[in-house]
């Protein structure tokens, strides 16, 4: 089985034709019909718990049609590298866990995809198309399967209808033999030996068509196999050759960005230098400020000790002249004292 699928590859490699008309480019071939952006996660292929982050920033997803395969593709590519690369299947389905956070299964790629959403209208979007290219999928499914089974029917009935001709064909006249007794015996001989080797012949027939039916029940999954190979091969050069211009595409648009960061770095620093200057001349006004104000509190300080001396100086000079005050009524009414004493003196 594997030597007879490496001589049809060999085989078909040099009989077919080229593979520039028979396979489309990608992109010619895959139309996309949805595109939208979100962050991509892969679930931990250790724990099937925890989500890994298969691209640092939102990339675009988009859902892509093949109408020749009658395939629906989910893909995303991130960097120089697919993150999806998913056919849609009818037994997918797309689950909500939160307001912006989806997520569906693939068991052929034998992972579990989730995107993220800005905001929970995009999640609702991209259920609703999922939902509806999954049911286009399961059609189209159906179709490709009512079309095998009839196939399969015609192939069946074909060699049936070959090995009832054949027995015509091939079954031998009877004997005749004069003789009423031994033209009846050898009738019923011929008859035993006839349809002895009808059934042999029979047999001989339908392992043949079984056979052959095999042989080309083979030969077309080698066909479909290869065809499938060499489209997948085609398919792999045509996706190289577009993320090589999306690499070429990314590459430009970084230097244009690292040339524009420059330029606005260089222009911020000579914006940097000259505020730096006011910084430092308004560091300078403020360490001026900041000794003038030192030497007013010092001033402010001395002239508070002075006023205090002052009025402590003058609380000691209201105390000294109230007691002279006092003092000087007492010598005054003594003297009065004196007076009135002397007047009564004068009197006598």
């Amino acid at each position: 089985m594997r030597q007879s699928s490496v001589w049809f590859s060999r085989t078909w490699e040099k009989t077919s034709s080229p593979p520039s008309k028979m396979y489309p480019h990608h992109r010619e071939r895959e139309q996309p019909i949805f595109s939208t952006r979100a962050h991509v996660f892969q679930i931990d292929p250790t724990t099937k718990r925890n989500w890994i982050p298969a691209s640092k920033h939102a990339v675009t997803v988009s859902f892509f049609y093949d109408a020749n395969r009658n395939v629906y593709r989910i893909i995303s590519v991130g960097g120089t590298k697919a993150i999806i690369n998913c056919t849609l299947t009818p037994s997918m389905t797309f689950t909500k866990t939160s307001q912006k956070f989806g997520q569906w299964a693939d068991s052929r790629a034998n992972t579990v995809y989730g995107l993220g959403f800005a905001t929970e209208q995009q999640l609702h979007q991209f259920s609703e198309k999922f939902k509806e290219v999954k049911d286009a999928a399961r059609l189209a499914r159906e179709k490709s399967q009512d079309k095998d089974l009839a196939n399969t029917a015609l192939t069946i009935a074909a060699p049936q209808f070959s090995q009832d001709l054949s027995d015509e064909l091939q079954s031998p006249p009877m004997m005749c033999v004069n003789g009423p007794d031994d033209k009846l015996f050898r009738s019923q001989s011929a008859d035993i030996t006839l349809s002895a080797e009808k059934e042999r012949i029979k047999k001989m027939l339908s392992e043949g068509s079984i056979c052959e039916m095999n042989l080309d029940a083979e030969l077309f999954t080698l066909q479909d196999s290869n065809s499938k190979l060499v489209a997948a091969l085609h398919e792999a050069n045509a996706n190289v050759e577009q993320w090589k211009k999306q690499l070429v595409a990314y590459q430009e648009e970084t230097e244009r960005l690292r040339d524009q960061e420059i330029h606005i770095l260089q222009s911020k620093k000579v914006e940097y230098h000259e505020m730096e200057h006011e910084r430092d001349k308004a560091i300078h006004k403020m360490r001026e400020m900041e000794m003038r104000n030192s030497e007013l509190e010092r001033r402010i300080q001395n002239t508070e000790q002075n006023l205090s001396n002052s009025l402590e100086e003058r609380d000691r000079m209201d105390t000294e002249i109230q007691r002279a005050i006092e003092i000087l009524d007492i010598k005054i009414f003594d003297l009065n004292d004196l007076r009135q004493s002397l007047v009564k003196l004068l009197v006598k």
